[in-house]
């Protein structure tokens, strides 16, 4: 079985990576040139363009930006869809809106070329680790067939139902996390100007009905140490949560706390905060606030 790897960022270099390690045969495709020449020194095969990358493999896999290049690799002209054959598998383990996949996947399996949507969850040190979270919508039985390529990026993979269901699980996950990372900075800011211990704070809540993923993995390794390199980006988050509001418009249903919660990271963005970890919008709070939420040296 021959794999093909379209977008090596940050997260996809790394997933590629473990590919390439567990022994398939791999081909892959960036269009930055850099990224390309990292896995060429590896000895990996680089394609030319999706179409080519298509050519002769059998499963490709895919982590991309958004829904539109992720429409345009699999769609476009020398795209994937243009030199699949009948049979092949395409992953995608890009986070978007669930109406993207499954319009695309009405193109896909005219021609016989199936659809797993994937997202991933757990962030570079998941990639990186094989630890990753893993949602996909699709076949059973073509889920079946991937999931050992899949073993090799997380431990944990779920079967979550049709296609497009991978995606709406992680832009519902991903819509909590920013939501709660939002709450989790402006409560530790207040709790800090009343005069409390952000360590205090921290062992009593997470012991209490307040915890969360959100506090107790980004205050400890982030907030108190006054590191906010990525983690989880906050123009990552942003482009989550856009998905989930545009997938609230779709289904004509109000996101309160989605679009409060997106407000929070579009103000960050706009402070230069967008390639930090998400819980530099603690940032924000302490700016407002004239205080530091930090671990006292």
């Amino acid at each position: 079985m021959k794999i093909g790897f379209i977008g090596l960022g940050v997260m996809g270099s790394r997933m590629a990576k473990r590919i390439h390690n567990a022994g398939y045969n791999l081909k892959v495709f960036d269009v930055m040139e850099d990224a390309v020449m990292e896995f060429e020194k590896l000895g990996v095969e680089v394609g030319s363009s999706p179409g080519d990358v298509a050519i002769d493999t059998d499963v490709i896999l895919m982590s991309l930006p958004n829904s539109q290049i992720v429409t345009n690799v699999i769609l476009g002209e020398d795209g994937i869809l243009s030199k699949a054959k009948p049979g092949t598998i395409l992953v995608d383990l890009s986070s978007i809106t669930p109406k993207a996949i499954r319009d695309i996947y009405k193109k896909t399996s005219q021609k016989g070329v199936e659809i797993l949507d994937a997202p991933v969850s757990g962030g570079s040190a998941g990639a990186e680790s094989g630890n990753l979270t893993i949602m996909v919508g699709g076949k059973k039985e073509i889920l079946h067939e991937v999931m050992p390529i899949l073993e090799t990026m997380g431990k944990t993979i779920y079967h979550v139902g049709d296609v497009g269901a991978g995606d709406t699980v992680k832009l519902v996950n991903n819509l909590l996390l920013g939501a709660n990372m939002v709450a989790v900075a402006e409560a530790l800011t207040l709790g800090v100007k009343a005069g409390l211990d952000p360590e205090v704070m921290f062992e009593v809540i997470t012991n209490s009905s307040g915890n969360s993923y959100a506090l107790k993995a980004k205050y400890p390794k982030f907030i108190s140490q006054g590191n906010f390199e990525p983690g989880f980006m906050i123009d990552l988050q942003y482009k989550d949560l856009q998905l989930a509001v545009d997938t609230a418009k779709d289904l004509n249903l109000p996101l309160v706390m989605g679009n409060m919660a997106q407000q929070i990271y579009e103000m960050a963005k706009a402070e230069g905060l967008g390639q930090k970890d998400i819980s530099s919008v603690v940032k924000l709070y302490e700016k407002w606030s004239g205080i530091t939420v930090r671990k006292e040296e």
